[in-house]
């Protein structure tokens, strides 16, 4: 049986988490209310834009209908789009990274980021050749950590979940490529290593993702 990775974007190949809270934040600043990095690290990493939104305008007593969310997507996707622009997005290492892994097993993204804000990125560091799809926000019926998103990347790689292994950086995350019956590698550029104990091995760096730790671990 041949096997496949699939990567989550924001805090595992890309440092972009700082930037989406910035970006949030400058949204809801907008509206005449904060969003505390306590609040979006504790609670809504890890969600799409929407699902933020929803969420976090409910705890502050905000509700948004459908055009209105996605007005506030459209505003918080102009917003990244500008602090991404300064270029260096990517953790170091996750060039070399992402071409050591291609030449041993085909790549997909699953994350919850908009698909156009993943491939400005990947075109912007010459990385894009080496994936085969991306799966973003909107792209399934449910977000993470709901198993849509991984469910649907093992379907565009033509195998079955068990024969994936996904990389992430947060619980929603390892919870969604779990519950899609997929092996998954916890990262902690995130959070510490307790907290991304439902993921089958951790590892610190981006340097530890081997092709071989993908195969002891498939073979295990």
């Amino acid at each position: 049986m041949s096997h496949a990775i699939v990567f989550d974007f924001d805090g595992v190949l890309a440092d972009s988490e700082p930037l989406h809270l910035r970006a949030y934040q400058n949204v809801f600043e907008s509206l005449g209310t904060t969003l505390t990095s306590e609040e979006y690290y504790t609670h809504y990493l890890g969600f799409d834009d929407q699902d933020v939104f929803r969420a976090a305008g409910s705890a502050k007593g905000l509700l948004f209908d459908t055009r209105q969310l996605e007005a506030l997507i459209e505003d918080k996707s102009r917003v990244l789009e500008g602090l991404v622009a300064a270029g260096g997005v990517l953790y170091p290492g996750a060039s070399e990274c992402i071409a050591r892994m291609a030449s041993a097993f085909p790549l997909g993204i699953a994350s919850g980021s908009l698909r156009h804000e993943i491939e400005a990125v990947l075109r912007r560091e010459g990385v894009d050749r080496y994936f085969r799809f991306i799966v973003g926000s909107g792209d399934t019926r449910q977000s993470k950590p709901a198993p849509d998103p991984y469910i649907r990347a093992a379907e565009l790689h033509g195998l079955p979940p068990a024969a994936c292994v996904a990389i992430e950086d947060s619980r929603w995350g390892i919870e969604s490529a779990k519950a899609a019956g997929m092996w998954c590698v916890g990262i902690t550029h995130s959070y510490p290593r307790h907290e991304l104990a439902a993921a089958d091995v951790v590892i610190d760096k981006l340097a530890e993702i081997t092709p071989g730790l993908i195969r002891s671990l498939l073979h295990s």
